[in-house]
């Protein structure tokens, strides 16, 4: 009795790991939506740069793909994106900046929210360090005094 318990059960864990290893992924129907960096970092810069950055992503899957809403995280971190439908196949930008008269670190994230079936809120990441603005020399004129 314990040797076909045994081998019952032997044999339905053989069969499932037969059918997990033959299964097909599953596929996705409509628009899906990959990044091709999901952070950007613009190091150490100075006070009042370019604080401009695009985040660049495709439609893989087989519907237009539609950005609902793109929201930065904070006043300072201000996006535009694509407004019309992305094709299957076809790639679209967001393009992000970042006010970097802020001095200090930049720790900030844009959310995007979409139509994907694969995700459909995408938070992506700015990262950096903005240097103290420079304090110009002022120039002194003589006093003359008669």
């Amino acid at each position: 009795m314990k040797s076909n318990t045994i081998l019952l059960i032997l044999s339905f864990v053989f069969t499932l790991g037969v059918k997990q290893a033959f299964a097909q992924p599953e596929v996705l129907n409509g628009p899906q939506i990959q990044f091709e960096k999901e952070s950007h970092d613009y190091g150490t810069i100075e006070n009042g740069a370019n604080g401009d950055c695009v985040f660049t992503f495709k439609n893989t899957g087989n519907a237009p793909l539609i950005l609902e809403n793109v929201k930065g995280s904070c006043s300072c971190t201000v996006p535009n994106w694509t407004t019309e439908p992305i094709l299957p196949g076809k790639t679209g930008q967001i393009t992000v900046h970042y006010a970097t008269t802020n001095t200090g670190s930049i720790n900030k994230s844009v959310t995007i929210t979409s139509n994907a079936v694969n995700e459909s809120v995408k938070v992506v990441r700015i990262k950096g360090n903005v240097l103290p603005a420079k304090e110009t020399a002022v120039e002194s004129t003589p006093v003359v005094t008669n």
